[in-house]
């Protein structure tokens, strides 16, 4: 099974102050490199990486990384451009399915992404029709395993801030808990990094 991996770190950060991929965990890593890392020893290859608003940061930061980072330029009309910009960028390439995180999970690692892979060969061994989502406590959360054969239906309703939401909402998917493993909290403010323990 051929999945990729699908770093969404295009945003500004509006109501953190700041785009986020290059804030320092509580261990010394980026944002950024947690997030790349998590994927890659999970087994994910490539890795796609989309930058927005601190692009040219982000990707001088990368440029000696084994990802692949990908430009979007409407960045600032939400999480749905980026969703789409990434997925495009798969097209061409041998891949079944993409798993996609969002940049600012700093506790959600490498065991997750394992977990959601493996419930995701469920739906076949080349994982094409997969829809997986994490949850935390019984919360849908992030990461998400899209098959490649939903691609074009989430790019198609993907808007706005709304990502693959308004599509899961209208397909049967899996759910699997990972709240034993993290906590699956996104940092959207200042105030969320006093709970940033870094694991």
């Amino acid at each position: 099974m051929s999945v990729a991996g699908l770093v969404l770190a295009a945003g500004a950060g509006r109501r953190f102050g700041a785009p986020k991929a290059l804030l320092t965990r509580a261990d010394g890593r980026r944002y950024v490199d947690h997030a790349v890392a998590s994927l890659r020893d999970a087994g994910c290859d490539p890795v796609v990486v989309v930058v927005g608003a601190a692009g040219e940061s982000v990707r001088e930061h990368l440029a000696v990384a084994p990802v692949r980072i990908v430009d979007c330029p409407t960045w600032s009309q939400g999480m749905g451009e980026s969703l789409r910009a990434g997925l495009a960028a798969l097209d061409d390439l041998a891949v079944n399915a993409a798993v996609v995180t969002l940049v600012d999970l700093p506790d959600v690692g490498s065991d997750v992404v394992v977990r959601l892979v493996a419930a995701s060969s469920a739906n076949g061994p080349s994982a094409r029709s997969a829809l997986v989502r994490a949850a935390y406590g019984g919360r849908p959360g992030h990461p998400v395993v899209l098959g490649r054969d939903h691609w074009s239906g989430i790019r198609e309703m993907a808007e706005g801030d709304r990502g693959a939401r308004d599509y899961l909402a209208t397909h049967p998917h899996r759910t699997v808990e990972c709240g034993d493993l993290a906590t699956g909290r996104d940092v959207d403010t200042p105030q969320d990094l006093m709970d940033d323990s870094g694991a």
